[in-house]
């Protein structure tokens, strides 16, 4: 019977995290929301679930070892070049700016919500970390543009195992018998960190790197091996010093991040998909095991909020204008990274972890340390997710309309198309897993991403600041399909644009649901991949042609015996228009970018001329 229950209970844990995720989705609501909910009610509010009943002493270091790999992810994504503008403030959030936000709500929580001094101590340290997994999809629904998403980024993954240490440090002060023993053990602590944590994580990274460079192990265990490797270097780091598995495993993913000897992506991948079942599994089980009566008395004393209120206006304001002085951010970028702090995860499973050892040892308040971190992550990724949109966009920092393309194919003509779209002032990114394809783009001084951009770890990479359209120019129409289907949410059923699969615009009426499945036809349902490959091998180019009252588009169209293909118009106010079946046909004072043959009688004063890079301004 008790194999049972454990079954059970492990198999509701996943089934309700999943499901909590899918309906967060399909409401647009931030998951970590209704993660929280679906753990309230199948815990304290049903008693279906009892992590502690169920899983016993295996519950911390389950906790401890899923953060480890979350944190691995996350510094995967890092890439140090990113740095050379950002890393001043970046090294200020996580140093000056974690030391103000700790000390600010140190005193917060003394005098607001009646901790004593060294419970308080711990809370600020817990409150330091804000996380990655509450910072990345707030920055996707955002789409800031610039340095601000990056130091976001940064600080969110960086800070985390900073935040863990800071805790581990007032925890071994508070349980210290005098003060001297206390600074004796938090200097020891620090350095132990640094050099363990930091050792290990090198360690852990080389081996991977030496492993897979020299394909010592077959392709299907680069996952398994790497999974086995971030688990080891986490629990030998652990043992050597406590919690500082965090720090090992952080460095580790940026080390992996930031090599060159292989890609990555594959691992990425994976490892985005384990971190949404840890995700949904750690939120169930934490919020289930916190008693109902704590949880509403935080919800509703006027301290509580009277605390999140101060975090949120006042300390989070306060750490960014110390971390920034001096900088050359803009004063809307200071703003939007003083309304950005989140807490999640990681702080959860921190708070949880150490109220466990601090009840143990007789302290008091203890009790309301974890209500009030969960009633803090609530409301800091409610009021962050509903408002950062709107006031990113009332800054400047974000494009309600961006005008940018995400092409997906980096082949020949797909070039040509893109180099074309950014010389008429456009921003063009282009995706391609081909690498041969992505250094010649970047020859042609087009941006670009290496790898599979319908990964889901792909989202945290790609740079979509000022991206509005997606593009699909692959032969493969199932990939150009896919593309299509997985960016509609991100740019909408009116942004997703790919080449037909069959040319000629007859379509059976069972044909419609299959339709609404693709993207819209660039070009119209007459234009394929097998089309445009013929007329580029023909000797056809790219061209930009205005439109006049003397040469419309009639007569555009008569000069190639109608024999091109508009694919983009520029209007008049500078926006970049994708053409389909169902688009207008060009005015005057517009500007049409197509494809065709150059005919004899085309003069160089009729021929179109491309601006040379650089000379045209780019709109995102």
């Amino acid at each position: 019977m008790h194999d049972n229950h454990l079954l059970i209970g492990l198999t509701a844990i996943l089934v309700i995290g999943i499901l909590a995720q899918w309906v967060a989705w399909r409401l647009k609501l931030p998951s970590i929301l209704l993660l929280l909910i679906a753990g309230f009610l199948a815990g304290p509010i049903t008693g279906f679930l009892n992590p502690d009943e169920l899983l016993g002493e295996l519950l911390t270091p389950l906790v401890s070892v899923s953060v480890g790999i979350i944190l691995f992810e996350g510094g995967l994504t890092l890439e140090l070049r990113e740095l050379r503008s950002i890393g001043r403030v970046v090294r200020n959030l996580i140093s000056i700016g974690a030391l103000v936000t700790w000390l600010l709500v140190t005193i917060a929580a003394t005098f607001i919500l009646g901790f004593p001094i060294g419970i308080s101590a711990l809370f600020g340290a817990i409150l330091v970390v804000t996380g990655p997994t509450v910072i990345g999809p707030l920055l996707r629904h955002m789409g800031p543009i610039g340095r601000v998403g990056s130091i976001l980024k940064w600080e969110g993954i960086v800070i985390d195992p900073i935040g863990a240490t800071l805790a581990v440090l007032v925890f071994e002060a508070l349980v210290a018998q005098s003060l001297g023993e206390g600074l004796t053990l938090v200097i020891g602590s620090v350095i132990k960190t640094v050099l363990i944590g930091g050792g290990f994580g090198l360690l852990g990274a080389l081996l991977i790197i030496a492993m897979l460079r020299r394909q010592w192990i077959p392709e299907s265990l680069d996952v398994p091996f790497t999974l086995a490797t971030v688990v080891a270097v986490f629990a030998a780091s652990n043992i050597f010093q406590a919690e500082s598995g965090l720090f090992a495993t952080t460095v580790m993913g940026i080390t992996l991040a930031n090599q060159r000897f292989f890609a990555v992506k594959h691992i990425l991948e994976f490892k985005e998909n384990l971190r949404v079942m840890l995700i949904a599994a750690l939120f169930i089980l934490l919020s289930a095991r916190l008693p109902l009566d704590d949880v509403v008395q935080a919800a509703t004393d006027w301290h509580s909020w009277a605390f999140i209120a101060l975090l949120m206006g006042v300390v989070r304001p306060l750490s960014v204008a110390a971390s920034t002085y001096g900088s050359s951010l803009t004063v809307q970028e200071r703003i939007m990274l003083a309304w950005m702090a989140p807490r999640g995860i990681v702080a959860a499973s921190i708070a949880s972890i150490f109220a466990l050892d601090l009840m143990k040892a007789g302290f008091t308040h203890v009790d309301q340390l974890v209500p009030e971190i969960f009633i803090t992550i609530v409301v800091t990724v409610s009021i962050y997710g509903l408002s950062s949109g709107p006031l990113s966009r009332w800054l400047g920092l974000s494009d309600g309309h961006p005008q940018g393309l995400l092409i997906i194919g980096a082949h020949g003509w797909a070039r040509e198309i893109a180099a074309a779209v950014k010389a008429a002032g456009f921003k063009v990114l282009m995706a391609d897993s081909n690498r041969g394809n992505i250094r010649a783009a970047q020859k042609q001084g087009l941006e670009t991403f290496y790898g599979n951009a319908l990964a889901d770890a792909a989202d945290d990479l790609l740079n979509l600041d000022g991206i509005g359209r997606l593009v699909a120019l692959t032969p493969n129409d199932e990939v150009n399909t896919l593309a299509a289907v997985h960016f509609e949410e991100t740019f909408g059923r009116d942004g997703v644009f790919q080449l037909s699969s069959t040319a000629g615009s007859t379509r059976r009426a069972e044909d419609v649901p299959a339709r609404a499945l693709r993207g819209n036809s660039l070009g119209g349902e007459d234009i394929t991949y097998r089309q445009l490959d013929r007329l580029f091998a023909a000797g056809g180019v790219v061209k930009q042609r205005s439109l006049t009252s003397q040469f419309d588009f009639d007569r555009l169209v008569a000069t190639y015996d109608g024999d091109l293909v508009p694919l983009f118009v520029v209007t008049e106010n500078d926006e970049l228009v994708l053409l389909s079946d169902e688009s207008e046909t060009p005015k005057v004072g517009h500007s049409v970018i197509f494809v065709a043959v150059p005919v004899p009688q085309e003069t160089s004063n009729n021929a179109a001329r491309k601006p040379q890079n650089g000379t045209a301004t780019q709109r995102g």
